[in-house]
């Protein structure tokens, strides 16, 4: 079981804080596993077993009709005089499910913890029930640290299981079948892939369409660092043979996001320090779903694989992330947290001048003193352009934070 150290930190710091934790991401990104590391940690200082309550909504020996059914199961077993921690794992599953999740809420001598796999659990009636009451913890499948400390012994080199990485992903089901046989990877993350398009969003969105829907996505995994407008990929479908309304596309990549299986990235005005209307770029949350999806012709950019991985570090290292726009330049992404602001330009290899010069031009424009990185495979040390540090996406991935 590999510790999950950044999000199990979270869950220890709000513990019996009057918060409902609840853990969102795609489906099999390691959300159950994350209970039982803390339930693991929960018990270590003293909790006892009939202290702990934890419902897999998924599991048919739970199958209540409504959360009436839900609340009473969880409170036939809590006795007023200790203190529960109480984890209910897909809680999404539940109609209604808020309700049962406040009234046990407002129990002073309960602490509840939940999961999903669809962004509509803090939609709608839940997000205004809970109003401030609520903590998301929003987790992602492994780290490029994460997967390599998968590996007790290094095998082969950091670049070569960063290579992989960047082929299979990080769905921390992988690691026991990369360990035995690579060959069963795709049937298992065929696997997690239907259960999100066809379970998670073709049933939810109650969408009649599956060839558009699959098409879109394909569009979408096909351009990741690429701006996509909502036009271009209806036009696109429609010259295919595929009549599709610029309205059931923004439907299809809503219910795409509302599912983690990937990501949109506003782009940021430099100069002004503001957003803009326009240009939005897409992200997948897991490069191995996306060579499952494509085939290989998911190899074929392997600047903007770079990207992805990045983007999805930053998010991890809990940064606001933009695409940067300055005049007719553009920065690979802005991170932004309380401190302010940081700069990062993504390349395959800048070993070319003419390509380190072009990389180099639209973070030397900004005319400011935030942090700045250019961040590339290239395996030469760490350098130094007026400001702007140079570093080995692999070294990157395995610092703390830069």
């Amino acid at each position: 079981m590999i510790e999950r150290t950044e999000y199990l930190e979270k869950l220890k710091r709000f513990k019996d804080i009057d918060l409902i934790k609840v853990v969102t991401g795609i489906r099999r990104c390691g959300k159950s596993t994350l209970f039982d590391l803390f339930i693991k940690y929960l018990k270590s200082i003293g909790i006892k077993d009939e202290q702990i309550i934890k419902i897999n909504l998924e599991d048919v020996d739970y199958n209540f009709k409504d959360y009436k059914e839900l609340y009473d199961y969880v409170n036939k077993q809590i006795d007023s005089k200790k203190q529960y921690y109480v984890f209910l794992d897909e809680v999404q599953n539940v109609l209604n499910f808020q309700k049962a999740v406040d009234s046990l809420y407002i129990k002073k001598n309960v602490d509840v913890y939940i999961t999903g796999s669809n962004a509509y659990l803090l939609s709608g009636e839940l997000a205004t029930l809970l109003s401030g009451r609520y903590i998301e913890i929003k987790m992602l499948p492994l780290s490029f640290k994460e997967y390599l400390s998968a590996f007790d012994k290094l095998e082969k080199s950091r670049y070569e299981y960063f290579l992989d990485y960047m082929k299979n992903g990080g769905m921390p089901g992988n690691i026991s079948i990369i360990k035995n046989n690579l060959n069963d990877l795709d049937t298992y993350l065929e696997a997690i892939f239907t259960t999100v398009v066809y379970k998670d969003i073709i049933t939810r969105n109650n969408i009649t369409n599956k060839m558009v829907l699959e098409n879109v996505l394909k569009f979408i995994f096909d351009s990741i660092g690429s701006p996509i407008s909502i036009k271009k990929i209806s036009d696109t479908l429609t010259s295919k043979g595929m009549p599709t309304s610029n309205h059931t596309v923004d439907n299809y990549i809503t219910a795409l996001l509302e599912s983690f299986l990937i990501y949109k990235v506003k782009r940021f005005d430099v100069k002004g320090k503001n957003l803009l209307a326009r240009g939005y770029k897409y992200y997948v949350v897991d490069q191995g779903l996306r060579s499952y999806f494509l085939g290989k012709k998911a190899d074929s950019d392997m600047g903007h694989i770079l990207e992805n991985i990045v983007y999805l570090e930053l998010l991890r290292r809990g940064y606001q992330v933009y695409v940067g726009a300055f005049d007719d330049l553009e920065i690979d992404f802005v991170a932004k947290n309380r401190d302010g602001l940081k700069y990062y330009q993504v390349a395959l290899s800048v070993r070319d001048e003419k390509v380190l010069e072009r990389e180099l031009k639209s973070l030397q424009k900004t005319n400011d003193f935030y942090p700045k990185y250019l961040i590339t495979l290239d395996m030469d040390l760490t350098a130094d352009y007026n400001g702007i540090t140079k570093i080995n996406i692999i070294d990157w991935l395995l610092e703390i934070d830069k």
